[in-house]
Formats: structure tokens, sequence, C-alpha cells
């Protein structure tokens, strides 16, 4: 081939316009052992195929209903990005996903993800996909596949984005969505392991105000440690109460805080008052207020302010149902109560 002036020219390749195939080949054989570790019964065959097979599981479930989730980590990523910190991410982006369907009474059977960038660092993808591992193991479902997306001139250098998707499974008739809470239920607050994946805009201002750096210590630790801190799976102890308690329902305390998410799960007629000073929140919560001189609206609305979900069970049943949390390694503090209005949440204390 040559060009208008006649000079020979090679051919243009797709690694030219900045894809590397093989890169991409590489990260699959590096992440197979991370995924083989999630692997359940139902999945049929393994990764590389065109979409993933998984088989309902019927000898368990005679009107089974699918509950599905999608979510990411929203700017936690900045964060993760800038210090390095690759490995836990990917258990913030399941635990998103699989929090919000666990909260229906179902079961997480398999997580797919997303993974984007401008140019494919093997090295860093394996991290965050080993981290993705890591967290479908907590919560017992298979990561089955997922997408790699190499799109040189979207994302500066060192960039990616991440998002996941899950898919769960629960009996028609156990399905746990809040309906039957009534006036004098209680309400039990399971702890945070810090802001989890929400929040991080406001959290990245205030750290920008105060000239925070990795080196900033709180409490003793790394600022950075607290505000990093992977988000808490709560499959396992959920679904292990609920095979012994009736539960009215449970809230997944995301963006919006308290105020925003325990509504969701409450009848109309009926609202929720919460004692701040039933739970020792974590001090770095505490300085988060500090840093930008936050109201405590504006904090629970926010943050979770070290509860990051909500369970609501009769009265009959609040000892039991704390204990047996508290068993399954949970910290959990009675936190409220149900009554009669139409407030919403109430926060006294």
């Amino acid at each position: 081939m040559q060009d208008s002036a006649g000079a020979p020219r090679r051919p243009v390749t797709y690694r030219d316009a900045g894809v590397d195939i093989d890169a991409g080949d590489a990260l699959v054989e590096r992440i197979k052992p991370h995924v083989a570790r999630t692997m359940r019964r139902e999945v049929l065959g393994g990764l590389g195929g065109f979409g993933a097979l998984v088989r309902v599981p019927l000898d368990r479930y005679r009107r089974p209903v699918l509950v599905s989730g999608t979510d990411g980590v929203g700017t936690k990523l900045r964060l993760a990005i800038d210090t390095g910190r690759h490995d836990t991410i990917g258990i913030d982006l399941v635990a998103m996903c699989v929090n919000d369907v666990v909260v229906q009474g179902a079961e997480p059977l398999f997580f797919l993800d997303y993974y984007a960038t401008g140019k494919l660092e093997v090295p860093v993808a394996e991290r965050v996909v080993a981290g993705i591992a890591a967290g479908c193991e907590q919560a017992g479902c298979a990561l089955v596949g997922g997408e790699t997306a190499e799109m040189p001139g979207m994302y500066h250098a060192g960039d990616y984005d991440l998002a996941g998707f899950c898919v769960g499974i629960v009996e028609e008739d156990r399905i746990v969505d809040g309906r039957g809470t009534r006036a004098g239920d209680v309400v039990l607050g399971l702890a945070s392991s810090g802001p989890h994946s929400n929040g991080y805009s406001l959290i990245r201002k205030l750290l920008a105000l105060q000239g925070a750096t990795e080196t900033t210590r709180l409490d003793g630790r790394p600022l950075y440690d607290w505000l990093l801190a992977p988000t808490r799976i709560y499959v396992k102890p959920l679904l292990a109460l609920l095979a012994e308690v009736p539960v009215r329902g449970f809230a997944h305390v995301t963006g919006g805080g308290l105020l925003d998410n325990v509504p969701r799960v409450i009848p109309d007629g009926l609202e929720v008052r919460l004692d701040r000073r039933a739970w020792r929140r974590p001090a770095v919560f505490d300085w988060l207020r500090d840093a930008g001189n936050l109201d405590e609206t504006e904090m629970h609305r926010t943050f979770n302010c070290g509860i990051g979900m909500t369970v609501i069970v009769a009265p009959e049943h609040a000892d039991r149902a704390a204990a047996r949390l508290r068993e399954l390694g949970e910290t959990v503090a009675t936190i409220g109560e149900v009554r009669t209005g139409g407030n919403g949440v109430v926060l006294e204390g």
C-alpha cells in the first residue's frame, strides 16, 4: 500500500487506535482463579461465552421470583484511584448491589460487572476484579461474567469506571417489602463500616477544604482508611435471620441516609422515631460534620452516620432478632420504633 506521495504505508491496527485485544485476553486468564472461587452449582459453564447460563433452583423454590439490582460506587472511586487503593473498591461495587437485593428477602444468585477505561492496565484491573470476586464470596453469589471496555479518549490516564448488576431469588410468599409493618414495631440498626459508598462528592469537597491528605490521621488511624473501608455486605446474616425470625422490613441505608431510606419500607400512615443516642457514631462522621459545619439534617440525609442497614420486627421478636444478629457477627442497636404519623423519620436525641 502506498500513500499519495508513493511512499509505502503499513496497515493500521486496532492497537494503533488504542485498543489492545491481547491485554483483554490476558486479563481474562488472570481473573479466572478469582472467579472460580465464587461459583455456585446453578452456574452452567465458565467465562468466555456470549452470555452466562444459570439454572433456576426449582428444587428449593416453588414460586420463585427474581430480584435484580444495579449500582456503582459513586465518587468513592475517585479516592480509590487517586490513592492507588484498587483492591477493595470491587467489594463496594458488589455490596451496593447485593444489599439492595437481600432487603427484599432474596438470596443473590449471580453478579456481573462492567469495567471501562481509556487504556487497560491489566494489573490494576485484576486487583479490581479480585475485589469484586471477594465481595461475591462474602455474598454467596457467583461472578458469572462482565464487560471490560477499553475506550481510548473517553477517560483520563489511569482512570476507570465501574458498574455492577446482581440477580437474586426469593419465594413469592416470602418477599420482604415492609407492607406488614405496624405501629409499635421495633427498628434495629446494624453498624456500618464507614460511609460505605455514599456522600463522597461532599466528602471530597471537605477533604479539599481541610487540606487533608493520606497522612492525615483520625483516632490513631489514617483518615483515608476510614473513608475507603469497604462497604459492609449484610447478605448472609440477613438470610440467616430470615430463616429463624419473622421480619417486617429491611432498609439499606444508602444515598439519602436514614431520613430517605427507612420511609421506603414504611406503609402510609406510619412514621419512624429514631433515637440518635441509641448508637455510637464512628469518629469519621464527626470529622465530616466538623469539617463542613454540617447540621444534623444534612448529615442524616447524606451519610449513613454509622447505621448501614435497618431491620424492622414486631416487638415480641426484637430481642431474639438482635441476639441472633450479634451471634452472626453484627453490631446491633435498638435505634427506634414505628408509630402512627406521616413524617417519615423523626430524629430525636
